[in-house]
């Protein structure tokens, strides 16, 4: 009979008392087709689905642990019976109500587990919404519309001397022509697109060195059904084959939205179209993604975009964000983002008191800090931080009537304000230090999409590991900030980049896209500048291949390591980019750049980088 000594009998007890405490709180199952949510029906679920979430809630009582399982197959949601709320979403258009497909609210350790389930909206909705949850769980669900708003087309012909395209609209897309102007049109919507992405056929790829273009939406006729002759389209790089995904500018909704949770989880989901985000998270504590995908609907799927923006945006975050195992692609522009919101100061009261405001369009309308908050102000012109933080004391909303959006704040901190911080010295931004995140980023490939790959703006730690960034067309990291436009937070100052793969980044202009990695803080007064912004940048053990030139750009830096990093070059596309040099720093100071080779040799260094 074996012997255990006293430690080995404490740690069985241990292990045992775990395993037994696990077991007593395994969550309760239910199933909600005894709830009448059944499959493949075609009926509208709108209504059904949030009654019977909320009739479980109430049987098990809140604060029960406990699943809620759908059974795979079909759910259709409509406009029509579905939950209509007010909710103002960050980088979104602010536009009430919002029409919601499944609404979670309030809820406390829940799991709503699809098993593989699709849920397939009609017309323009916000299909999830997740607010003031705790340790919720999503997972094993796939979100598409029946319907995007997107419209593709594929070209037929381009008449380049007559100045005219015809073009074929997908099977799915329905269309109107008035007064000879195409709209894209579905359940309750009509749009007219004002620009486009254009793709290879084949690969799916952005067309190299297009970008944004114009798309012939006017003074068109009908050749036949679904056969569009454009006489006011003209574009050379366009050829037969070639497919277009004709867009707006609008982003109503994302398609899942997360306000307000604590310990959120999402497990195998899969977005494959939202006509905003792919998911927006705001004001959220703890936020954990397995395998959560912008992307298509197998090797099979006829389109050519996902996500009318972003695949993941974070904004005004703070515990940890950890995205691993994704998959983003064709979305119509960068695979994550995380940021906070800059206030500007309108107004100082006294030595401790200041109005501040939401400046941005689509940045208003929720909460952006709380008494005992760390906050830090910074001059817009030269992005440099003053010396001293503060804190909250207290915080209050400042409208003329009850209902209106939340947009100006009367704050008033614990101690005084410098003397220079004040609005008639200078233009002044507050950063709320407590709401930022510490990021992981990992194990995900990020490609064919338009804009850029990855964004990251937060002081704490961050690690941006084992990814792949495969024709992110622009630059497949920014590191950005920015108090002057879209006042979009801060300073990065611990990241580490390592072991990524870089396909052919910067085969398009966008904006910010200097490099495949871009360190790009919006300073519109640099030579002024005495601080420096971001700091203590790691990029090391990466892997780049390229048809062009520049590797690294940075900007305003303290600290910068670009070591051990090996590139290959290919002829893959024509060089274009007017950015000839591998590295090309503007004030940076303490950079150290060693051990990398390009093509199997040592990569020299411009004078500038040294």
């Amino acid at each position: 009979m074996p012997t255990f000594s006293k430690s080995n009998l404490l740690l069985i007890f241990v292990l045992f008392f775990c395993f037994q405490s696990h077991a007593s709180a395994a969550p309760n199952v239910y199933d909600l087709v005894k709830y009448g949510v059944k499959p493949n029906t075609g009926a509208n679920m709108s209504t059904l689905v949030n009654s019977a979430i909320k009739q479980i809630v109430e049987e098990a009582g809140h604060n029960t642990a406990i699943t809620i399982r759908f059974k795979k197959g079909r759910y259709d949601f409509y406009p029509e019976g579905a939950v209509r709320k007010e909710y103002y979403i960050s980088n979104h258009d602010q536009d009430n109500p919002k029409i919601v497909g499944i609404s979670l609210e309030h809820y406390n350790n829940i799991s709503l587990d699809g098993q593989g389930a699709d849920f397939i909206f009609h017309g323009r909705m916000l299909p999830i919404s997740l607010i003031e949850n705790k340790n919720l769980t999503l997972k094993n669900i796939n979100i598409d519309f029946q319907q995007p708003q997107i419209c593709q087309v594929k070209i037929l012909e381009n008449d380049i001397q007559a100045g005219t395209i015809t073009y074929e609209t997908a099977p799915w897309v329905t269309y109107t022509i008035k007064d000879s102007v195409f709209y894209n049109t579905g359940h309750n919507w009509e749009m007219r697109p004002v620009a486009g992405i254009v793709f290879e056929q084949d690969s799916k790829r952005i067309v190299y060195n297009t970008s944004d273009i114009a798309v012939g939406t006017s003074k068109v006729t009908e050749i036949s059904k679904g056969v569009i002759k454009a006489t006011n389209w003209k574009n050379p790089k366009l050829k037969a084959g070639m497919i277009v995904a004709m867009r707006s500018w609008q982003r109503p909704n994302p398609g899942i939205f997360v306000h307000k949770g604590e310990n959120i989880k999402l497990n195998n989901v899969n977005v494959h179209y939202s006509e905003g985000m792919g998911l927006l998270a705001q004001l959220t504590n703890n936020i954990y993604l397995e395998k959560f995908n912008v992307t298509f609907r197998g090797k099979k799927d006829p389109r050519y975009f996902t996500a009318q923006a972003d695949a993941t945006h974070f904004s005004g975050c703070k515990g940890v964000i950890i995205a691993r195992n994704g998959v983003y692609e064709n979305m119509m522009d960068d695979a994550i983002n995380i940021h906070g919101t800059y206030l500007k100061v309108l107004k100082k009261v006294n030595k401790n008191t200041v109005i501040a405001k939401y400046m941005h369009g689509q940045a208003y309308g929720f909460d952006w800090g709380y008494a005992a908050d760390s906050v830090q102000f910074i001059q817009s012109k030269t992005m440099e931080l003053f010396d001293n933080k503060n804190t909250i004391a207290a915080i209050e909303v400042l409208r003329q009537n009850p209902t209106d959006p939340i947009r100006e704040f009367k704050i008033v901190f614990t101690k005084e304000l410098d003397e220079q911080v004040d609005p008639q010295l200078m233009d002044i931004g507050i950063e709320n230090l407590t709401w930022t995140p510490r990021v992981e980023f990992s194990k995900n490939l990020v490609r064919n999409n338009r804009a850029r790959g990855a964004l990251f703006s937060t002081p704490q730690p961050t690690i941006v590991k084992d990814n792949l960034f495969d024709h992110t067309s622009g630059t497949a990291i920014l590191l950005c900030g920015d108090s002057n436009g879209w006042y979009e937070t801060g300073s990065t100052r611990n990241i580490l980049i390592t072991n990524n793969t870089f396909i052919n980044a910067l085969t398009s202009q966008f904006q910010f896209t200097n490099a495949v990695i871009s360190i790009y803080p919006e300073i519109p007064d640099l030579k002024s500048q005495k601080k420096y912004f971001h700091s203590n940048i790691k990029i090391e053990n990466n892997k780049f291949e390229t048809f062009d030139k520049p590797l690294l750009y940075a900007k305003s830096v303290d600290g910068i390591t670009f070591k051990n990093n090996i590139i290959s070059t290919n002829n893959d596309y024509p060089a274009f980019h007017w950015n000839k040099k591998e590295i090309l720093f503007e004030r940076v100071i303490n950079a150290k750049i060693e051990g990398n080779t390009i093509n199997g040799k040592p990569l020299s260094l411009p004078e500038n980088s040294k």
